[in-house]
């Protein structure tokens, strides 16, 4: 029987970019964080113990505290048999029911990445035990055929000390000169005039306003988040993405209610509950709106697949599903459940952000390479971290 024999974590820091910490309408990044987690078992192959590995996304700091004061001793306390499934891989649903256990209902704020990293984790160790990309370990568990490739856009355009428009549309160049055809930017972080200007340098780069769409991190209150609505709604934009604070249902069902164009929410909802408000009360549309949960913030992959249950019950197609991240593992989470696609962060975030150059977009599209588990070993930087975390 294979044993879980320890758990470790490391807070990481993430780097910038050439251009300094980015920064949204919110949040500056310079400052954040990512909780990289190991599971190490004993199953020796090539002469070293099957490791799996993951993160808990980007954008909600580290959370080792959580982590080795409460999750980690719990699954190492548990039973071996009560953390596997009848194959003899890991259960993460196990796993991660393990994590939570004594921890009271509603607050899913830093828990939910904690335990996010650590059930990740699982799907790798899994995937790497069967020598298996996860999107395949992925596909099989959901019953589908993981796809080959998936439409990926590029999300930039964030607000930087240096650089003005002119920046900003070298920025944009560079992300189609890289093979990606839609991109994402920032807004709600300079006055509105200023950011209609920038919309409008993106959207003459690029070439079509259908493939730029504007994120405002719920910068908003409901008068701002309509206000920009009407003035937005001209440009034919492809999303205006979480215009205000994402728990306020009520703001959210008043831009659908103004605003014809698609909007995007969700990377802010961590637990199932949240996401059965939003399609109770968003006023979200079926076919329309695009939902942006993602795993690395909401307990893992477990709760990601419940969350998308409750869309599908509410008539909401999971080609309206684009996971926050930009990385790896949504990648192959995209990938493994046929999912409307990814994103990826190109010059900043590292060395989680971003992809191996063995899987550069081309013509919008995005593959998971070959390489057992989620292939974070093949990331620039990344690989590093992971060998000093696991040795």
């Amino acid at each position: 029987m294979m044993r879980i024999t320890s758990i470790v974590e490391r807070s990481v820091g993430l780097d910038g970019g050439r251009r300094g910490g980015p920064a949204n309408a919110v949040v500056d990044f310079s400052h954040h964080t990512v909780s990289l987690v190991a599971v190490i078992t004993d199953v020796i192959r090539r002469g070293r113990p099957v490791v799996g590995v993951a993160f808990d996304s980007i954008g909600r700091f580290a959370q080792g505290g959580i982590l080795r004061d409460r999750m980690i001793p719990r699954v190492l306390a548990a039973r071996p048999d009560e953390l596997l499934h009848g194959s003899g891989c890991v259960d993460p649903a196990a796993v991660l029911a393990c994590a939570v256990a004594d921890e009271k209902p509603g607050g899913h704020g830093d828990r939910a990445a904690a335990a996010a990293a650590l059930e990740l984790a699982c799907w790798d160790l899994n995937a790497k035990l069967r020598d298996e990309p996860v999107c395949v370990t992925i596909a099989r568990h959901a019953g589908r055929t993981p796809a080959p490739s998936v439409p990926v856009y590029a999300a930039g355009g964030y607000y930087y000390a240096q650089g003005g428009v002119e920046q900003l549309r070298r920025e944009m160049r560079g992300y189609l000169d890289a093979g990606y055809d839609a991109v994402k930017m920032k807004i709600g972080g300079a006055p509105l005039g200023e950011d209609l200007e920038r919309i409008e340098a993106v959207i003459d780069v690029v070439g079509d306003a259908g493939r730029v769409a504007v994120d405002a991190n719920g910068r908003f209150d409901r008068d701002e988040a309509t206000r920009w609505a009407a003035a937005l709604a001209p440009y034919g934009l492809r999303w205006y993405e979480e215009p205000g604070d994402p728990l306020d249902y009520a703001l959210n069902r008043a831009v659908t209610e103004c605003y014809d164009g698609a909007v995007a929410t969700g990377e802010n909802l961590f637990s199932v509950p949240e996401v059965t408000n939003l399609v109770r009360y968003g006023g979200m549309r079926p076919n329309h709106d695009v939902f942006q949960m993602d795993p690395g913030l909401s307990y893992g992959l477990t709760e990601y697949l419940r969350m998308l249950d409750v869309a599908a019950a509410h008539g909401f197609d999971r080609a309206f599903a684009f996971p926050h991240g930009g990385h790896l593992i949504n990648l192959h989470v995209a990938a493994g459940l046929g999912l409307g696609g990814c994103e990826a962060y190109p010059g900043v975030f590292a060395p989680f952000g971003g992809y191996p150059e063995a899987c550069a977009p081309t013509a919008g599209r995005i593959s998971p390479t070959d390489a057992a588990g989620f292939g974070l070993e093949q990331k620039t930087g990344l690989a590093d971290l992971i060998a000093e975390l696991t040795t």
